[in-house]
């Protein structure tokens, strides 16, 4: 195949996060990011990496995705990289959502928009923005392959034990009430790029992967395959979060609207958008609250304990699901940057194989690399994530089939 670019789109709600990679040698032409659609403060932030450009701004208002995804095109091709191109092979799609049904990548035609259509219920925020991206991107380049990469993809390894919760079968199954996990790209990426820093492949290890953002997950992965993961239905389950709370009692909701007076959508605001960490202190940076924490202000001690304590429940939750581990992986903004996060996390458990070199843990990098003391028995790993390249490769590899 003579087309070898792909261009990445992460439709959010508001946003459009963009990447063109050159799949020859995995390199990136331009990125960039239109945010705030919809408003007139709307603006586009372009990057020509590969000619080594300044940033270039544009302002809005960019009414909708469609819009936006025309200026877009307008900066590309004003770098003589334009959708037009015969060296575009695909464009590929973030999609949150995919459910049971869409397992790997996958070219999308009508009977898939309406399956991504019916998921809605399941992600209201995430999937109606993923549609509109997919459309408008077809509209631009209706010849073009337009891929979809499924953040819950790599989860329908789980096995039934893991992925059901203990309901009503048929009540489950009527809803689509399952866990399906998210991250799933940060997951597949994180887990195949620590097998190759152990010098091994996928197929020989068991990795403990942690993608630590203001989102946060956990997963099991064994031997390349998914068996266990901390998000559920959506992303709210599991680790404490920026503004999410993880795991709570479900009881906790039916004593917020019987004694509360809360209704359901402000109960959902609650658990979404006013816990975790800023519920806790009224901070989701991790770096402002360690900041207070060093300043000795208890009150982001205390969320940060909060933080840990989840943390190290779920590794060694899934320490135990393996059975045998060969490595755990830091990923993402926290799990990449905060040295003291990972320090807490695997403090106390050195018994289980687990610990960090104090100046290995302290350098900063751009680089995969291993943090574990010498000869540890389980290596310790920090491994920049890298989502974008991670669906321009499975993109590429399925247009190229």
């Amino acid at each position: 195949m003579s087309a070898t670019r792909v261009l990445v789109l992460n439709s959010g709600s508001s946003s459009v996060k963009y990447q063109l990679l050159d799949m020859r040698d995995s390199s990136r032409l331009a990125s960039g990011l239109v945010e705030r659609i919809g408003e007139r403060t709307s603006r586009l932030r372009h990057s020509p990496l590969a000619a080594g450009g300044a940033t270039r701004e544009r302002s809005g208002p960019f009414a909708d995705h469609d819009a936006a995804l025309k200026a877009v095109a307008e900066e590309l091709a004003g770098d003589g990289l334009g959708l037009d191109s015969p060296e575009l092979a695909a464009i590929g799609h973030r999609v949150v959502h995919g459910g049971r049904h869409f397992t790997r990548p996958t070219v999308v035609d009508d009977a898939v928009l309406a399956e991504i259509e019916r998921l809605i219920p399941v992600a209201p925020l995430h999937n109606p923005a993923s549609l509109t991206g997919i459309r408008t991107a077809t509209a631009l380049r209706p010849d073009l392959p337009q891929v979809a990469v499924f953040d819950t993809a790599f989860h329908t390894t789980m096995p039934e034990s893991a992925a059901r919760y203990a309901i009503d079968v048929e009540t489950a199954d009527a809803h689509r009430v399952r866990r399906y996990g998210f991250h799933g790209t940060s997951h597949a990426y994180v887990s195949r790029a620590t097998a190759k820093l152990l010098g091994r492949s996928p197929e020989e290890v068991n990795v403990i992967v942690l993608h630590l953002g203001n989102g946060a997950s956990a997963s099991a992965v064994e031997r390349g395959r998914c068996v266990d993961t901390s998000m559920g239905l959506t992303p709210l389950e599991g680790l404490v979060m920026g503004t999410r709370s993880g795991d709570v009692d479900p009881a906790v909701i039916f004593h917020l609207a019987r004694v509360g007076n809360m209704s359901i959508d402000e109960i959902d605001a609650l658990l979404n958008k006013k816990s975790g960490l800023v519920g806790l202190c009224g901070d989701n940076d991790m770096r402002e609250i360690r900041r207070r924490v060093d300043e000795g202000d208890e009150r982001a001690k205390l969320a940060f304990d909060i933080y840990i304590h989840r943390l190290k429940k779920y590794i060694g939750a899934y320490y135990a699901v393996l059975g045998h581990v060969d490595a755990v992986a830091f990923t993402a903004g926290v799990g990449e940057n905060a040295a003291p996060v990972r320090e807490a996390a695997l403090a106390g458990l050195g018994s289980l194989g687990l610990a960090v070199d104090d100046a290995l843990n302290a350098v900063r990098g751009d680089e995969p690399r291993l943090i574990s003391p010498a000869g540890a028995r389980v290596a310790v790993a920090v491994v920049p994530t890298d989502e974008e390249l991670e669906i321009a490769t499975q993109t590429y590899a399925l247009v190229k089939r």
